[in-house]
């Protein structure tokens, strides 16, 4: 195990907007690795603090170990210095896990982003995650995030599971999805300044961060990003009617495309927006032509929306 010590000699700093990326595929459905470079080259030209490979967004429960080998090395070999890697390594399995983190770590990823088990839902409580995630950091080589996103897994990470497990060395902070802001102040409260929080929702950055975490992995900024890096600045400058209005526009972009269409419409105005989204891989099916509209007339929505920095 890590010593304390190790918490603040091998953390980063993980404040900033990390897209949480997609995975194109060719129209065969092969992962197409040419299109995922082509999309980071983009990003790295942007105050993006770095990228998260193989999370949600990525349709990562599709992927092999052999394609998610892939991915993240595609990911590592195109971001750009200094851009903070992070892995979503969590599978129903503790020893999975730690299989998954342990490769990640060898493939030169900073951290790992560990989503809760959730099949046996009868059978999970807090003591079965604090085992879990004390197993996983025990054995990781990098720092653990803990993933909590309940409207995928219909299990949410409690303030007092996620108070004891921050007292690990080797767990430093969370991706909380749930856009819960009275969850989110039980948890900032129980953890210690160190331990980085980081949403997972759009709609929620700016209350998010007023309650102190440090910025947002988000499917928004696949296809926005620079407007959520305007949103991130004008939080952080305490620019709070800039702030409001920013997220005004941002939570239109998540309420009308990622929320209601999912990976489809985030591939879809990605697409829209110069980047690669394409195909999603089944089950998900494409979008439907009057769903495609809709989501193109949400982004013209948001570009249209009086900008208070220009």
């Amino acid at each position: 195990m890590i010593g304390r010590a190790g918490r603040h000699e091998s953390q980063m700093n993980l404040n900033g907007i990390f897209p949480a990326l997609t995975t194109p595929f060719h129209s065969d459905g092969a992962v197409d690795l040419d299109a995922l470079r082509a999309n980071i080259l983009k990003y790295n030209s942007l105050a993006l603090a770095g990228y998260l490979a193989v999370g949600s967004t990525a349709e990562s429960v599709f992927l092999n170990r052999a394609e998610i080998a892939q991915i993240l090395a595609a990911v590592r070999e195109a971001a750009a210095p200094g851009k903070i890697l992070i892995a979503g390594t969590g599978s129903e399995s503790t020893t999975e896990t730690i299989s998954r983190t342990a490769e990640a770590a060898s493939l030169g990823y900073n951290f790992a982003l560990v989503m809760t088990p959730h099949f046996y839902q009868p059978m999970m409580n807090p003591e079965s995650y604090v085992s879990h995630y004390q197993r996983v950091a025990d054995a990781s080589p990098i720092p653990v995030l803990l993933y909590s996103v309940p409207q995928f897994t219909g299990v949410a990470l409690k303030a007092d599971v996620v108070g004891r497990l921050s007292e690990h060395p080797n767990i430093v902070g969370m991706k909380d999805s749930s856009g819960n802001m009275h969850e989110l102040e039980l948890i900032l409260a129980s953890v210690p300044d160190a331990f980085h929080l980081l949403t997972g929702a759009a709609y929620a950055l700016y209350p998010s961060m007023a309650l102190g975490a440090k910025g947002g992995i988000l499917a928004v900024a696949d296809f926005l990003p620079d407007l959520c890096l305007e949103l991130y600045s004008a939080v952080e400058a305490n620019d709070a009617p800039k702030s409001r209005e920013l997220q005004r526009r941002v939570t239109l972009a998540a309420r009308s495309i990622a929320t209601p269409f999912g990976i489809s419409g985030v591939k879809h105005a990605m697409d829209c927006c110069g980047y690669r989204g394409g195909a999603v891989r089944s089950p998900l099916l494409p979008l439907l032509q009057e769903q495609e509209r809709t989501v193109e007339s949400a982004l013209a929505n948001v570009s249209s929306t009086p900008n208070l920095a220009s």
